[in-house]
């Protein structure tokens, strides 16, 4: 069964769906998601720390990708500039990572801790770009295609790869 989960987290539907994925879960992701990688995701931390972030992070969901016209394919998450950014972000509010790759024990940890979830996803440029619906930068438009984008998604498919402490 393919679970379908809405973002940001807002109905207790939603959040009583999300707390039931478990590692291995295949998922269809919906509604509005942030993109973050290399570049942008150590600034948000910034941001976040020194209180002058203006994203609502609350149950949201981030995907490790670039935004061009060519598409969006997941980038590898356990880069130190992404894997580092992740426990942080969880802590202050994003429910769902999105990427490729394997994470360390201390990432699992932290996601755990934070009840945030690590979803895999096929790096297939045109299938995800397909699903999406709607794309804005919202943050660091200096950084290109590498910016933060906030994109409209119609059904993303991923894999549960982390959750509850455990990994795939």
């Amino acid at each position: 069964m393919i679970k379908k989960i809405n973002f940001p987290l807002s109905s207790s539907v939603d959040i009583r769906e999300f707390r039931g994925l478990r590692v291995g879960d295949k998922i269809l992701i919906y509604g509005e998601i942030y993109t973050g990688r290399d570049a942008a995701l150590p600034q948000l931390v910034d941001l976040i720390k020194t209180g002058q972030n203006h994203l609502n992070l609350e149950g949201s969901a981030i995907m490790h990708t670039a935004v061009s016209d060519a598409g969006i394919s997941p980038t590898t998450s356990n880069k130190m500039e992404i894997e580092g950014s992740m426990p942080f972000l969880a802590e202050n509010g994003v429910k769902l990572h999105i990427g490729k790759g394997s994470l360390s024990k201390e990432t699992i940890d932290a996601l755990s801790r934070y009840e945030s979830v690590y979803v895999v996803t096929p790096p297939a440029a045109a299938l995800l770009m397909s699903k999406v619906l709607k794309k804005q930068i919202i943050a660091f438009p200096e950084e290109g295609i590498e910016a933060i984008h906030q994109l409209k998604v119609d059904g993303i498919p991923g894999i549960v790869a982390v959750a509850l402490g455990e990994s795939l």
